[in-house]
């Protein structure tokens, strides 16, 4: 049942956690100090705010670089999910870097803002490889766009074009053409209980932002609900150099993923994973 008291409750508390951050990381980025580890500490402590139960079914991150993380796409409660998981940036549509308050959030997590046009396709590859070299893994919705939970779109091949082992990014070609081969890691994640209940089919909107949804009124709706959990299933990486075009590689990811995501919206899979306690925990296998 939604309680408007809690939704009030916690968004008081979030919003309060997030100022409280917010100057401290600002200030370890702005001085380039170590700031990745505050962001996965702001994210953790989110979860317990809002309400937010992550499990970790199997499988752990890999620590080559550079890594690239492919996720479905259900919420913008994914990314709060995968920040308290994973010391990982986020590649994200430049309209989110115009919202209020989460465009805030995104430009202190040194969000990577790519362009949905065809044109500027090229630039949000470039952008990503750069971060790539950089060291920092990245998370990538391929999906494109949010969906209903209850299945994984086709992937998008466009941006994975930063996989090609030749391709150059104009600012620092001699670097990118030099460095370690790209690591790809899959990831499923599906929202599956709410105060302990399995979510059926109908209850998953309540939590999947998607279409023409209105934001407030359907983060308002979350905040009053209950403890919803989230599972993830991070699957082996991938290596791109095994198959012959970006797409064949989006369809193995794809496969990957949505076979990941069918397992835990169904509860197969064996009761010790399962049933494995919260995270994050520090041996989750960190990127």
């Amino acid at each position: 049942m939604m309680s408007p008291a809690r939704a009030a409750l916690r968004l008081t508390l979030f919003l309060l956690w997030t100022v409280a951050v917010a100057l401290p990381y600002a200030a370890l980025m702005g001085a380039r100090l170590p700031h990745r580890w505050l962001a996965r500490v702001y994210w953790r402590s989110v979860t317990r705010i809002i309400g937010l139960r992550v499990r970790l079914v199997r499988g752990r991150f890999t620590r080559a670089r550079p890594l690239l993380i492919l996720s479905n796409h259900t919420s913008y409660l994914d990314i709060v999910v995968l920040g308290a998981l994973a010391d990982a940036g986020f590649v994200a549509k430049s309209e989110v870097g115009t919202w209020p308050g989460f465009g805030l959030l995104a430009r202190l997590g040194r969000t990577v803002f790519v362009e949905r046009k065809r044109a500027s396709t090229g630039k949000g590859r470039d952008d990503i490889a750069r971060r790539l070299t950089e060291g920092e893994p990245l998370v990538l919705f391929p999906e494109g766009t949010s969906n209903d939970g209850n299945r994984v779109l086709p992937f998008k091949s466009a941006l994975l074009a930063v996989a090609e082992p030749r391709r150059r990014v104009a600012a620092a070609p001699d670097a990118v053409a030099a460095g370690p081969p790209l690591c790809i890691q899959p990831v499923s994640l599906a929202y599956t209980r709410l105060d302990g209940l399995p979510i059926g089919y109908g209850w998953r909107p309540f939590y999947a932002w998607y279409g023409d949804m209105d934001l407030a009124p359907h983060l308002w709706t979350v905040l009053g609900l209950g403890t919803v959990t989230a599972e993830v299933i991070v699957h082996d990486p991938v290596d791109p150099a095994a198959y012959p075009s970006r797409k064949a590689l989006a369809q193995k990811c794809h496969a990957l993923v949505a076979s990941g995501v069918s397992e835990l919206l169904s509860g197969r899979g064996p009761a010790t994973d399962r049933h494995r306690e919260d995270t994050p925990h520090d041996d989750a296998g960190d990127p």
